[in-house]
């Protein structure tokens, strides 16, 4: 699934687009960029990640916990084995 709109992301993961704008602001999700005429547009891993940070927020945790596990998520020092134990030690 690649070139989603900012509302074909909000459905495909069940949240409001002011929901997206606001983790955007927090940096949370990142656009691939935009069309001609200025729309948002989203590739597959901007809806992995979305749908990452709703599993992780119903699992409790913070924004600012998912903030720091998807930086070791795209680190090259991180590990899947990082994001694991933090999950695993605040579950």
């Amino acid at each position: 699934m690649a070139n989603l709109t900012i509302g074909k992301l909000a459905k495909a993961c069940d949240v409001n687009i002011d929901t997206i704008r606001y983790y955007e602001g927090l940096d949370l999700l990142v656009p691939e960029g935009r069309t001609a005429s200025g729309y948002r547009v989203y590739n597959s891993e901007s809806l992995n990640r979305l749908k990452f940070i709703r599993q992780m927020q119903r699992l409790d945790f913070t924004l600012d916990e998912i903030k720091e596990m998807l930086a070791l998520r795209v680190s090259d020092a991180g590990k899947c084995a990082d994001v694991h134990q933090r999950a695993e030690a605040k579950i």
